[in-house]
């Protein structure tokens, strides 16, 4: 971290950044959110929940479609008709590893 930084311009750079990840993930409609779980442990909609929670934080009234929306570019069940494919049972079953490990490592 530069201490050279002020907590406004670093807020800026945080805004700016998560700009470009939403922009990135609208632009990448070919990572499938399951893709995102196996290997990040979040996915676009992990993000419209983590939205909404800051939104209800401030004291923002915002529902969970519009979080949804706002993270997608467009209404969620737009985007789920247009880019969103079935998961594989391979991608499942790599989805459940992963959860279950979390789950042993956690306890």
């Amino acid at each position: 971290m530069n201490n050279d930084m002020d907590i406004q311009t670093q807020q800026d750079i945080e805004a700016a950044v998560f700009r470009r990840l939403l922009d990135h993930l609208r632009t990448h409609t070919e990572v499938q959110n399951i893709e995102l779980m196996i290997v990040a442990d979040f996915c676009r909609n992990c993000l419209a929940k983590w939205y909404l929670a800051e939104a209800s934080e401030r004291g923002v009234e915002l529902d969970y479609p519009a979080a949804q929306e706002f993270i997608y570019g467009m209404p969620y069940g737009e985007w789920k008709q247009r880019y969103q494919f079935e998961a594989t049972a391979e991608q499942l079953q790599k989805y459940e590893d992963g959860q279950r490990r979390k789950q042993e490592s956690a306890g």
